[in-house]
């Protein structure tokens, strides 16, 4: 493994990361813009500003920690009480301190709203929406990294294709050895595939009737047949061959473990990259979505359990989570390996493509300050709307997620602390492709 090639793999994960998030905020952006929101920044990282540029009412710029983004939006929540809506920071209605920390945090939050806002009655805020532009605009960002996530799926599975044993012969086994793992040994029969004249960079294209074009096709035609003839179909230098042959009985495990005859030709496959269908990239990001949402659930174990391990020296669970810079040393690996660089762009594509499936599947947690959090405000506030009107009662005032700051805070400190123990662990303890 090279220091250099490993470097360039981290600063690409670096800048896909980079990208991933820039899709993630346009998917905030574009629809909160086309229903007439004021946006006054989209940032890419946290920290100081590093570069920025206006354009129109919108900042566009980078900050120096590229570890998220966000934009800022108008309104988020209605504007505070008349009657406190005076008052500075941290101050209540009655002029005193304002009731402790939580309160405090719950004014500050509504202050720095208010500065968003263009008078009361200002018509271009988010929290003035209906109830599904409100939705669209929080889902944007997840469905974003879900749709880059497919694009790079089907690059990877339909451009480059997954490698796969075909039917075509790389090499041939010289004898039929005892077992069908076993290695050959004085006085061992000759193998039936050399007996018979098959070659190497020979493409079997049938056997038995059956066509083949993978090396489990033919496998299960040949275990199925011992001492059995078999008619191949073979494709060689551009033309076709019938050959016979009949494949040796050998001893092989079954599903179950025991002992069973099996047919033995050997041969062995030329592994090669095959396409796959255009579909099977979004059928790639949903299977994905689908195992990354039993971590997500499973989230605070998982990383109770990466802690044990980082406190134990025990080796951690490779299907287990992992922070950016975990993601950034497995992607400096599979730079840094020794394989063709059409492997390494295919395990980076791969490992990008499951960074977008993590942002995808974790924002939409219900909870502040998430999107899925922002979701179920929005659909909360429906329902009140929904619940007035089938009662005929009067419209009520819009939901106030200035409130649920405190609960924000404590998720946002609960998701900081998980998030150290995994930097920590992928620098002391990290998970590695190599091992």
């Amino acid at each position: 493994m090279t220091v250099l090639a490993f470097v360039i793999g981290i600063a690409l994960m670096v800048v896909g990361l980079a990208v991933s998030i820039a899709l993630h905020e346009l998917g905030h952006l574009w629809p909160a813009k086309k229903f007439g929101v004021r946006v006054g920044q989209y940032m890419i990282g946290f920290g100081p500003t590093l570069w920025s540029t206006r354009k129109g009412e919108t900042e566009y710029g980078f900050k120096a920690i590229p570890l998220g983004g966000y934009i800022s939006m108008a309104g988020m929540y209605p504007p505070s009480p008349r009657d406190g809506a005076a008052l500075p920071a941290g101050e209540g209605r009655a002029g005193r301190a304002g009731g402790g920390f939580f309160a405090t945090m719950v004014q500050d939050a509504r202050a720095a709203n208010d500065e968003t806002l263009e008078g009361r009655d200002d018509e271009r805020v988010f929290y003035r929406l209906s109830v599904w532009k409100r939705v669209v605009i929080m889902l944007g960002g997840p469905i974003m990294n879900f749709l880059f996530a497919i694009v790079l799926f089907s690059i990877l599975f339909s451009a480059i294709g997954i490698q796969t044993a075909t039917s075509t012969v790389s090499a041939l086994s010289e004898c039929v050895p005892a077992t069908a793992s076993a290695e050959c040994a004085p006085g061992d029969p000759q193998a039936p595939a050399a007996a018979a004249g098959l070659q190497p960079g020979d493409r079997i294209v049938s056997a038995d009737g059956a066509p083949v074009s993978t090396f489990a096709d033919l496998a299960a035609v040949v275990q199925a047949s011992p001492a059995q003839q078999l008619t191949l179909v073979v494709e060689r230098e551009g033309t076709q061959e019938t050959i016979s042959v009949t494949p040796a009985t050998v001893e092989a495990a079954g599903a179950d473990g025991t002992a069973q005859e099996v047919g033995f030709l050997g041969v062995r496959p030329a592994v090669e990259y095959v396409r796959q269908p255009i579909w099977a990239g979004a059928q790639a990001a949903v299977e994905n979505a689908g195992a990354v949402a039993g971590i997500i659930w499973q989230l605070p174990v998982k990383v109770y359990d990466t802690a044990v391990s980082l406190v134990t020296g025990q080796e951690r669970d490779p299907d287990g989570p992992l922070s950016i810079v975990g993601a950034g040393i497995l992607a400096g690996e599979v730079a840094a390996v020794d394989a063709p660089i059409l492997n390494r762009v295919a395990g980076f594509l791969g490992l990008l493509a499951s960074l977008n499936i993590a942002l995808f599947v974790f924002n939409l947690i219900p909870l502040l300050p998430l999107d899925g959090g922002h979701v179920v405000v929005a659909l909360w506030d429906g329902l009140k709307r929904t619940w007035a009107r089938l009662f005929r009662r009067p419209p009520p005032k819009p939901v106030d997620a200035s409130k649920l700051v405190p609960v924000t805070f404590v998720v946002f400190i609960a998701l900081a602390v998980m998030g150290g123990i995994l930097i920590i662990a992928d620098l002391v303890n990290p998970v590695s492709i190599l091992s």
